[in-house]
């Protein structure tokens, strides 16, 4: 008769070393999540006031107050009907398009040919570029503005660019200037020059032409900079309001910040009126970020000072 054999017990698996952190590691640890939710808490009290704010009577502004009494909500109809706002939007949407599309594709070829293109003088280019941005844009306002308004054949200009207009009050003058600029192309290269060249070389071995190689391979892996690039632009083109003041003359070209300036040319600002159209302009601008975050934070952390 066959005698049971005993099981083997399997052997324990390892513990775990248990991380030990001195008490000065977990202390500091901490006062940095204090300091960060203040940070946070701070950044987020502007908005939050504005939100509250745009609910509010007047006389409830004047008296200060964070939570409103009662919720106004005929705020929000009588700011939309104070000024044609949806001509504003309408006017900031087409710049916005009309400025990012061609912001990507040409900064983008920009960028690429500085990272990967045996361009003579590609070092001093973008020290150039570097440069250009401590440049701060009230400096080129004038210089733009004779640029814009010289252009020849343009506005009743002739080949000299002199005896019209030009440009100006046109929808050229919001949108051409900006169709490129030196950060975006900075951004570009940077996030160009981090991918393998080795991608670059192995399909022009295959004899695939550098435009193929730029549209069919490093773009698709470029997203997360196009992403922030376009992020970029589009603040900056949706919250204008200096360009267009001194580029249009014409209410039927204004963007929409310049609805907002409807509300604040006295000395009695309607600030209800004000918080609310703040609130719906800033909205779109937040809901683009949170849609592009993660491309967003993935082509910023791409694009170090890199050689």
């Amino acid at each position: 008769m066959a005698t049971p054999t005993r099981a083997t017990a399997a052997p324990a698996a390892p513990a775990k070393p248990v991380s030990y952190r001195p008490p000065s590691v977990r202390a500091g640890r901490a006062l940095l999540y204090v300091v960060l939710s203040v940070g946070g808490l701070l950044m987020v009290a502007p908005f939050l006031w504005m939100v509250l704010t745009s609910f509010k009577s007047m006389g409830e502004v004047e008296a200060f107050s964070w939570l409103p009494d009662g919720i106004q909500w005929r705020n929000y109809t009588d700011a939309l009907d104070a000024a044609p706002f949806g001509m504003y939007f309408r006017n900031s949407l087409i710049v916005v398009v009309g400025q990012t599309i061609p912001v990507l594709i040409l900064s983008t070829a920009a960028g690429y040919a500085l990272a990967h293109l045996p361009v003579k003088g590609s070092r001093t280019f973008l020290n150039y570029f570097i440069v250009l941005l401590t440049v701060p844009f009230q400096v080129l306002i004038v210089p733009l503005f004779h640029v814009v308004r010289h252009i020849p054949l343009a506005g009743g200009n002739d080949i000299l660019g002199t005896g019209g207009t030009g440009w100006i009050n046109t929808w050229a003058a919001l949108i051409v200037p900006f169709v490129s600029g030196p950060m975006y192309v900075f951004l570009a290269r940077q996030f160009f020059i981090s991918l393998p060249g080795e991608l670059a070389d192995a399909a022009r071995v295959d004899g695939v032409s550098e435009l193929g190689i730029f549209l069919r391979i490093m773009m698709p892996l470029a997203k997360p900079a196009l992403v922030t690039i376009a992020l970029f632009n589009m603040e900056s083109a949706w919250n204008g309001f200096l360009w267009p003041l001194v580029a249009t003359a014409s209410e039927n070209l204004r963007p929409l910040q310049f609805g907002l300036a409807t509300f604040a040319q006295s000395s009695d600002i309607q600030w209800p009126f004000l918080m609310a159209m703040s609130a719906v302009a800033t909205l779109p601008m937040i809901l683009v970020f949170v849609l592009g975050q993660r491309y967003f934070i993935a082509g910023l952390a791409n694009t170090g000072l890199k050689g």
